[in-house]
């Protein structure tokens, strides 16, 4: 990093690592306050979208065993009409004047009760799968009914946490928010990369018993004079981290 660099906000190395150890700090109980609420908002967000699936789906039963309840109320409807015409045709029967008109309409009459007997067995079918839309129905009202009540309590326990947590964590926000504007764009942008892509959420870590404090890792005894030296920013060499002297961190170097 260059000289001009190192000036464009006012800060010297050592201050402007001081800085960001702060940044890192106050980032970390931002972190810790949202573990707080652990998998809640995720869990919020799921228990949402599954309810409104099965909205859907309890909407998508009730139609489906609507529809099936009309074909079976057409079959009925199909079924008094064949039974009227075999009247009919049973009476014609007492008026034919040979056997050609009576076999012919014998042969109508068992038409028409082929007519009823499929119209029954449909009226059957179409019931039985009403029926089973409307058992799948109740059980996703049950269902329903249960993950409303969880959703409830999830939503009551992440509101209770966030009231609990707001207030810290907005005026650590503030706090973050004036530091990050103190440090030089292209270094911050770097702490972030740094701290996005670390497990722990650590973009800045202090010398630990000759060790990056980030992975552990030996750091050799030039690279830890340099460290203390504060005359430019030095990464760990395995896992990238920006690394400062406990003493700009202000903890014992016995640590």
């Amino acid at each position: 990093m260059t000289t001009e660099q190192n000036k464009e906000k006012g800060l010297s190395v050592e201050e402007r690592l001081t800085t960001l150890y702060q940044l890192q700090t106050i980032l970390s109980e931002i972190d810790r306050i949202k573990t707080l609420r652990g998998e809640l908002p995720l869990e919020v967000s799921d228990l949402d979208d599954e309810i409104a699936g099965l909205q859907e789906r309890i909407k998508k039963f009730q139609a489906e065993a609507e529809e099936l309840r009309k074909s079976a109320s057409a079959k009925k409807v199909e079924i008094q009409q064949a039974q009227d015409a075999i009247a009919k045709y049973t009476e014609q029967q007492n008026s034919v004047r040979n056997n050609k008109e009576f076999d012919f309409l014998a042969k109508e009459i068992g038409f028409k009760q082929l007519e009823i007997e499929l119209c029954e067995k449909r009226i059957r079918e179409y019931t039985e799968q009403a029926n089973r839309k409307l058992a799948e129905m109740e059980s996703a009202k049950n269902l329903l009914e249960d993950n409303t009540h969880i959703l409830a309590e999830k939503k009551s326990e992440l509101n209770e946490i966030i009231s609990e947590t707001k207030q810290d964590e907005e005026k650590l926000l503030e706090t973050a928010k004036a530091l990050e504007e103190k440090i030089e764009p292209r270094l911050l942008k770097a702490f972030k990369r740094i701290r996005s892509n670390a497990r722990n959420g650590l973009g800045i870590v202090y010398v630990q018993r000759n060790a990056c404090g980030g992975c552990f890792n030996r750091i050799p005894a030039q690279r830890q004079v340099e460290i203390k030296m504060h005359k430019k920013i030095i990464v760990c060499e395995y896992c990238g981290r920006i690394l400062i002297d406990p003493a700009l961190a202000g903890v014992s170097e016995d640590i």
